[in-house]
């Protein structure tokens, strides 16, 4: 708990100032959290000695991270067109590869761009739109990750889905959408986010337990390739994708029910 404590403030001292400040450097900077986060992906699956469906993996990645405007100044084609072109890059490799290198390869490759790439997209939107929404957002997921820790401990009894994660529980679920939600509720009134409170109490109970799903589904494609952390960059956490599974899903849920507008 101690290195896990340690390592969670050092990444806060480092990642924060990058979020505070925006602009370049916190797009350069997710670019790099991005590719990493690939990189863990692809190595579950044993595809990083591939190198060309890395390369056209990460290219594609970042034509995703980087917010709409930002892309228009590297390339007249946007992000559909550039994931067509990669698609059909990757499609080819098979034939070239004689089938060694599969179709379920390239649709892993692509669905984990889409998967990684948009869920850091949405996190941009979020900062450009202002601070307190990306700050929001963190708030309600570490206090959820808090509540279900400290739940999960003080009255963990039934399993949530062993299957997937042996050691969360229905309790500590519950908790960590209770803290999250009272997390989110006191964050609006320090900084309003909305005109309306009873909004941004849902707002926070949905996103609590969208990133409980973030976890779990990490914590299920961990399962299915027989791995325990996603890598070892964080002591502590795991990797990069350990650290980042809920923010994949909260930023984009944030995004679509316009909290920003």
């Amino acid at each position: 708990m101690l290195k896990r404590t340690i390592t969670a403030i050092v990444a806060i001292l480092f990642f924060f100032p990058f979020i505070i400040y925006g602009s370049y450097p916190l797009y350069f900077i997710t670019v790099m959290i991005g590719s990493i986060g690939l990189y863990e992906l692809l190595k579950m699956r044993q595809l990083t000695t591939e190198k060309i469906p890395v390369v056209l993996g990460v290219l594609l990645l970042w034509t995703l991270i980087l917010p709409d405007e930002v892309m228009t100044h590297f390339s007249p084609l946007n992000q559909i067109d550039l994931l067509m072109i990669i698609a059909i890059l990757l499609s080819s490799y098979t034939v070239i590869k004689k089938n060694s290198f599969h179709f379920s390869d390239v649709s892993f490759i692509i669905f984990g761009t889409i998967y990684v790439g948009l869920g850091f997209h949405y996190f941009l939107v979020s900062r450009d739109m202002g601070l307190e929404y990306v700050f929001f957002a963190i708030v309600v997921i570490l206090l959820t990750d808090t509540g279900a820790y400290l739940a999960g401990n003080l009255f963990g009894k039934n399993k949530l889905i062993p299957a997937i994660s042996p050691n969360k529980t229905i309790e500590g679920a519950i908790g960590g959408a209770f803290l999250g939600v009272l997390a989110g509720t006191i964050f609006h009134l320090i900084f309003p986010i909305h005109d309306s409170l009873l909004f941004v109490i849902s707002v926070s109970f949905f996103a609590s337990i969208i990133g409980q799903m973030g976890d779990l589904t990490a914590s299920a494609l961990k399962r299915h390739y027989e791995v325990k952390d996603s890598g070892k960059l964080l002591p502590g956490h795991g990797g990069i994708l350990d650290r980042f599974d809920s923010w994949l899903f909260v930023f984009p849920f944030l995004y679509i029910i316009q909290l920003f507008g």
